[in-house]
């Protein structure tokens, strides 16, 4: 049986992290006091499996591990300098890009400027676009998975749109194209802080693949940021797609055949009233996009992507976490290594959550100052 690295990470985007939590890995995340953005560890509604674990941030730099997986620019740019032992600054440095360059479509550095990391792309757009200079990189495209109940029936004759704070991230995410379509078509919005737009709210992330399969179509109006993993949760349930073809959706979408995408919101509304008219088409053209999500986004090929990578950047019993390593590989566990355990049940997680109940240092083996 393979090692199990233990990859320190944080908490920025959920879904991305629940689905991150399924390669055969151990992830470390920091928690701060009242869990801030990026310091929640397993707050959330996601049945985190046992492999994720937090640690207090102060005491972070005691944890051995085997890489560090950035997912935030200021973790890198800032956190890594005020949290991170040298020894952890020292083993692989992955850094996920989740967004395309805004500054400059095309002539944006990147903030991660060392030819020693890897820039991990969530697309192939993405990895296009972002200068990154002398920094390597590669692309692992998005994994789902969703409940085996979560069927597309399409019975609401309506669209739903699933965009968090649509309202204050204004045209880049479309609001003007939403705003008209909703004008023409019975349109639904759905994600945090959507109530400013007359939408539904936040449905809880292990809930919106069953709340999408009962519309007739999931509606896209983004200008330019990186693939949602609600359009592939959509896909993978059936749900037909119809989007602007910006970004990495022209890639996805064949139009007319597994869904609708078009430069021109007009063509999209005709899109969007042919489905509400004809639902047969409606699951045709969804039935077309299912077989091309569960080729293109199978969580398996997903994990299948991660595993190599980090096996192939850390080796394959790790590089620089001996106190963390398979007593039958390193032989005994280093003195120094806190024992991190599993943290409390979802249902504890999130604020409140005693911290000291989720890293237990055996006496013999804490650090005096």
């Amino acid at each position: 049986m393979a090692h199990r690295l233990r990859i320190l990470t944080w908490h920025v985007h959920g879904n991305y992290l629940w689905y991150l939590s399924h390669v055969p890995h151990l992830l470390v995340l920091p928690v701060r006091p009242g869990r801030p953005h990026g310091y929640g560890g397993r707050a959330g509604a996601f049945p985190w499996p046992d492999s994720v674990r937090e640690v207090p941030v102060d005491r972070l730099a005691e944890v051995d591990v085997d890489a560090v997986v950035y997912q935030a620019h200021d973790h890198w740019l800032v956190d890594r300098h005020e949290v991170l032992s040298p020894a952890q600054r020292s083993v692989p440095q992955i850094v996920v890009e989740h967004d395309p360059p805004r500054a400059s479509p095309t002539d944006t550095r990147h903030p991660v400027d060392d030819p020693g990391a890897l820039i991990v792309h969530v697309t192939a757009f993405n990895d296009l676009m972002w200068d990154c200079g002398a920094t390597p990189t590669t692309v692992v495209e998005h994994g789902v998975v969703v409940p085996g109940d979560a069927r597309y029936s399409g019975h609401l004759e309506r669209g739903i749109t699933v965009i968090n704070g649509l309202a204050q991230r204004g045209r880049r995410l479309g609001l003007d194209v939403f705003l008209r379509a909703r004008e023409q078509v019975p349109l639904d919005l759905v994600g945090m802080r959507s109530e400013d737009l007359g939408g539904l709210g936040e449905v809880p992330p292990p809930e919106l693949a069953r709340a999408m399969a009962a519309y007739r179509f999931y509606f896209h109006p983004v200008r330019h940021t990186s693939l949602g993993l609600s359009l592939c949760e959509a896909m993978t349930v059936g749900v037909p797609v119809v989007g602007l073809a910006t970004t990495e959706l022209p890639t996805i979408v064949d139009d007319g055949v597994n869904g609708f995408a078009s430069t021109d919101p007009r063509r999209l509304v005709d899109a969007m009233r042919a489905l509400l008219a004809d639902a047969g088409l409606a699951r045709r053209v969804g039935e077309a996009g299912r077989v091309t999500a569960e080729s293109r986004f199978s969580i398996h090929r997903f994990v299948r992507d991660w595993d190599r990578l980090l096996r192939d950047a850390c080796g394959p019993v790790g590089l620089a976490a001996p106190g963390w390593a398979d007593a039958r590989v390193a032989g005994t566990r280093s003195a120094a290594a806190p024992e991190v355990a599993p943290a409390d049940p979802v249902d504890g997680a999130g604020p409140g959550t005693d911290e000291e109940a989720v890293l237990s240092v055996p006496e013999a083996g804490r650090r005096r100052p």
